[in-house]
C-alpha cells in the first residue's frame, strides 16, 4: 500500500496566517506582505518542494526585516558625504526628532492660542541663529529646488548673468543652464571656459538683468591659466548677486579653507545664498535660501514655493541638526588620524594578523564638496575577496578595494560600531560564525 501524498496535508491559508509568529509579522510588515509569502510557500508545498509542516518556518525565515526595502549600511568607504549611501547620516538627535515628528505634531499649530501657527518656525529660527548674517531664511526640498525657485521668483522672463565656466552639471545628467532655463530665465553667458573678468560682467549687466549668478564648482577643480571674479567684486555691479555655494557649509571650517560658506558669502555682498542641507551641514535633504529679507520674502511667497515645501520630518531633522549636538559629518571632519589609527589597530588585533592590518588612508568629503581635499584617516585592510560577502551581509558593510586589499575606512564609521564591524568581518570569513 503506497504512502499517502503529503501534499494532501497542505494547510489552508487562513490557518497558516493565524500562527502567532505570522500575526506579529503582519503587524510589523503589513498583512499583504505576509499573505503573499504564505501563498508562495503553499504553492511550493503543492509542487512537492516544501514539507507541509515547514510552511511557517519557511515564511518567517524569508520575510524582510522591515516594511521598507532600504537597509542600514555601514559606510566604510572613507567618503563622508556619500551620495549613493544617502549623503549626510543624521545625528541621533535628528533621528529622535524624526520619530517624534512622524506622529501628530504642532507643525502648523500654536498650542497656546489653539490657532494656526507659522510652519517650521523652530527649524527656521535655528537656521537664522546659525547664520545671523542672513536677514531671512527659507527652506525647500533640495538644493536644486532652492536655485530654481529663486530664479523663477526673481528672473522669469529676464536675464541671469553667469560665467561660462560655472555652467556645471550637478549630477545624474542635470545641468545648471537647463535648470535655470526650465523656469523661464534667459542666460547671459560671460567669459570663457577658464577665464572671466569683472569687465565681462560689467558689459553684460543691463536693464534686463535680474541678478548675477555665482556658482561654486563644488565637484571639480579647474587649474592653470584661470581667473574668476569673487563675490565682493560682483556685488559692486549694482544688481543682486545670487551665490549657489552647493555644499551647505554655514560658517568657515579649518579643514576646508577653500570651501565657501554661507556667512562669509553674505558678508562679501551676496544678496542671496542657496545651498543643500544634506551635505556639509550634515542634515536632511533640503535646500536653503538665505539673505536679504525682502528677496527671501519674495521667494517664499512665490506660488511655486508651495510645490517645493518640505515636510514635517525634514523640518524636525533640520532643527535638531542645527540646534543639537555635532552631526556625524562635522564629527568626521574633526576627528584626528591618531584616534582613527588606534581604533584600526584594535580592530585588526581582534581579527588577527593573518587577516587584518591597520593602515593609514585618505578620506574624502564627497557629495560634491571640497574636491581634491584629503582627510587623513585610517583603515582596516583585509583580503579583497571579502568585499562581496561584507556588502551582502547583515549589516551590509561597504568599503573600497585599493592596492589589492579591501579597505574599511574608519573616518566614516562611528566608534560605537567597531565591535559590530569585527563581527561582520568574522561572519564574512565564516558564515556560520555567531
Amino acid at each position: 500500500m503506497s504512502e499517502p501524498d503529503p501534499r494532501r496535508r497542505t494547510p489552508r491559508t487562513d490557518v497558516v496566517l493565524a500562527d502567532p509568529r505570522l500575526q506579529d509579522a503582519a503587524g510589523r510588515l503589513g498583512r499583504g506582505v505576509v499573505k503573499d509569502a504564505v501563498t508562495d510557500a503553499l504553492q511550493r508545498v503543492r509542487d512537492g518542494d516544501l514539507a507541509p509542516d515547514a510552511v511557517v518556518d519557511h515564511v518567517v525565515a524569508g520575510l524582510p526585516v522591515a516594511a521598507s526595502s532600504l537597509r542600514r549600511v555601514v559606510n566604510a568607504t572613507g567618503v563622508v558625504v556619500h551620495t549613493n549611501l544617502g549623503r549626510a547620516p543624521l545625528s541621533d538627535a535628528a533621528v529622535d526628532a524624526v520619530v517624534t515628528a512622524a506622529g501628530s505634531t504642532d507643525v502648523e499649530l500654536d498650542l497656546l492660542t489653539g490657532r494656526r501657527g507659522p510652519r517650521g518656525r523652530g527649524a527656521l529660527a535655528a537656521l537664522s541663529a546659525a547664520v545671523p548674517d542672513a536677514g531671512a531664511v527659507h527652506v525647500v526640498n533640495n538644493g536644486a529646488a532652492a536655485l530654481a525657485l529663486v530664479t523663477c521668483a526673481l528672473a522669469a522672463g529676464r536675464e541671469v548673468v553667469v560665467a561660462r565656466g560655472e555652467l556645471v552639471e550637478i549630477g545624474d545628467g542635470f545641468r545648471i543652464p537647463e535648470l535655470l532655463e526650465s523656469v523661464g530665465a534667459r542666460l547671459r553667458e560671460v567669459g570663457t571656459t577658464n577665464r572671466v573678468h569683472l569687465a565681462d560682467y560689467e558689459a553684460a549687466v543691463g536693464p534686463e538683468t535680474a541678478f548675477v549668478l555665482k556658482v561654486h564648482p563644488s565637484n571639480f577643480r579647474v587649474e592653470g591659466f584661470t581667473s574668476s571674479v569673487p563675490v565682493p567684486g560682483l556685488s559692486a555691479l549694482g544688481v543682486p548677486v545670487v551665490a549657489d555655494i552647493g555644499s551647505g557649509l554655514l560658517t568657515p571650517h579649518p579643514r576646508l579653507p577653500g570651501e565657501p560658506d554661507a556667512a562669509s558669502t553674505l558678508r562679501d555682498g551676496a544678496a542671496l545664498v542657496t545651498a543643500s542641507g544634506d551635505k556639509l551641514l550634515g542634515g536632511p535633504q533640503c535646500g536653503l535660501v538665505l539673505g536679504d529679507a525682502a528677496l527671501v520674502t519674495q521667494v517664499r511667497r512665490f506660488p511655486l514655493a508651495r510645490a517645493m515645501r518640505v515636510d514635517k520630518l525634514t523640518l524636525a531633522a533640520l532643527e535638531a541638526t542645527l540646534a543639537g549636538p555635532t552631526p556625524p559629518v562635522l564629527a568626521a571632519l574633526g576627528v584626528r588620524q591618531d584616534d582613527l589609527m588606534r581604533r584600526a589597530r584594535r580592530i585588526a588585533d581582534a581579527l588577527g594578523p593573518d587577516l587584518a592590518e591597520a593602515v593609514a588612508s585618505d578620506g574624502a568629503v564627497g557629495g560634491g564638496g571640497a574636491p581634491g581635499v584629503t582627510l587623513p584617516s585610517a583603515a582596516v585592510a583585509l583580503p579583497p575577496l571579502l568585499a562581496d560577502p561584507l556588502r551582502n551581509g547583515e549589516p551590509p558593510v561597504v568599503g573600497y578595494v585599493a592596492d589589492g586589499r579591501l579597505h574599511l575606512d574608519l573616518i566614516t564609521v562611528p566608534e560605537s560600531l567597531d565591535d559590530a564591524l569585527v563581527d561582520a568581518v568574522r561572519r564574512a570569513v565564516d558564515p556560520g560564525h555567531d
